[in-house]
């Protein structure tokens, strides 16, 4: 069993460009918490072997996804949760005043940023890098 209190500051930043936290890691899968800020738009990426699942805690913002099937873009904010299956071409943005904040779940855990690959996107990215 696991018990852990929210890092006071961030652990680093993922491969797209959000201030990480990480918050717990299992046999299952890794939880982080994610802050994008105002204005700042991240890079787009695709994971080859992790799947995620997001709930949006504070702020707003948008992501655009792509998988074979289409493409859509959804509004990210505060009690919308989503999706990112493996191979989903993925890209995010705080477009709001505040921080977008979310939690982030992927399965299996994390395995290291060698995980994401970037790609072009719809919007043109302006995070800082690692």
């Amino acid at each position: 069993m696991q018990a852990r209190s929210f890092p006071a500051t961030p652990t680093g930043r993922s491969p797209a460009g959000a201030e990480i936290r990480f918050l717990i890691e299992g046999e299952t899968g890794t939880m982080i918490h994610s802050t994008v800020p105002p204005g700042q738009v991240n890079r787009a990426t695709v994971h080859a072997t992790v799947s995620e699942f997001w709930h949006v805690l504070s702020g707003e913002g948008q992501i655009w996804r792509r998988d074979a099937s289409g493409e859509q873009t959804t509004v990210l904010r505060p009690g919308v949760t989503i999706d990112i299956p493996v191979g989903t071409a993925f890209q995010y943005r705080c477009n709001g005043g505040e921080p977008l904040e979310f939690l982030c779940v992927s399965m299996p855990p994390w395995p290291g940023d060698r995980e994401a690959t970037l790609i072009e996107g719809p919007w043109t990215p302006n995070a800082p890098e690692g």
